[in-house]
């Protein structure tokens, strides 16, 4: 399902955009897009981490080296 949202920007972004698109040579809508997913993917990521933390914690998984420890 498409949808249409719009969106109003502040002069200083709409230029950043704008340098992007034309040194992209994307669109607006191209980059807006990735943005946000990208955006959506993180907050995915940070909600998940907030509910596993917990876990990993009691686990004495605290540190990515923790982890690279427990994984190898």
């Amino acid at each position: 399902m498409k949808g249409t949202i719009t969106i109003r920007l502040t002069g200083k972004l709409q230029k950043e955009l704008d340098v992007i698109v034309k040194a992209e040579k994307a669109s607006k809508s191209e980059i807006i897009r990735d943005a946000l997913e990208r955006y959506l993917a993180l907050r995915r990521f940070q909600q998940l981490r907030k509910k596993v933390l917990p876990f990993a914690e009691a686990q004495g998984l605290i540190t990515d080296e923790d982890i690279f420890k427990a994984i190898s």
